[in-house]
């Protein structure tokens, strides 16, 4: 609304294959709390979303092919192999995809659309949930700046760290409640003044 000339792409892809793999030229609305798609392949690359049984689906890992892919990582064999793979759906020669950890889906578009980190997916009370959409309706709350969503499996409990103008943990979890099922709501919540960042700028996961 601000800009409403100027195109908005959000653009997606690891370094470990050259960057940019996908793209989307946002050219609708979106409400605070949706996902902007990650689009569809730019030229020359090709994503594949493939099950843990390594079959091809509408939802799963992304595995990206073409030639942004990367040789490997330097002096780093065990991991080069455990990352960049032979396409098992295609035996006739050599074609090497990257796994990059990220789990998404298509929608009703067409469109990819990132959901989490592969280790984001978790098990709890009974249900399989992706942390990230968590993570997506917090930020969404007006209130807050930044939040992340961690796992703690010894206790079965959803973690809940946030930065933010006069939060409360009650008022996060009312407001919560009507974006998110029961079984989605963090057991524990941790306000903090100031995240901690990594070398990337990213937030520090392993920090928190």
């Amino acid at each position: 609304r601000a800009l409403p000339n100027a195109m908005y792409v959000n653009l997606y892809g690891p370094t470990e294959i050259t960057v940019d793999c996908t793209y989307y030229i946002v050219n609708r609305n979106f409400s605070d709390d949706a996902v902007i798609p990650i689009g569809n392949n730019c030229k020359n690359m090709e994503i594949i979303l493939l099950d843990d049984e390594m079959n091809l689906d509408k939802s799963g890992e992304i595995c990206v092919r073409g030639t942004g892919v990367s040789l490997g990582y330097y002096s780093e064999t065990e991991k080069t192999n455990t990352n960049f793979i032979q396409n098992p759906h295609n035996l006739y020669y050599r074609d090497i995809l990257y796994k990059t950890g990220d789990i998404a889906r298509y929608n009703e578009f067409g469109e990819l659309v990132f959901i989490c980190r592969k280790d984001g997916q978790v098990k709890h009370m009974g249900n399989r949930i992706e942390l990230g959409e968590i993570e997506v309706a917090v930020n969404s709350l007006d209130d807050i700046d930044e939040a992340v969503c961690l796992f703690d499996s010894s206790s079965d409990k959803i973690i809940l760290i946030c930065k933010g103008r006069e939060l409360t943990n009650s008022l996060i979890i009312s407001s919560l409640s009507s974006k998110l099922p029961k079984y989605m709501l963090p057991n524990v919540i941790k306000i903090l003044e100031d995240m901690p960042y990594n070398r990337n700028g990213k937030i520090d996961r392993v920090k928190l």
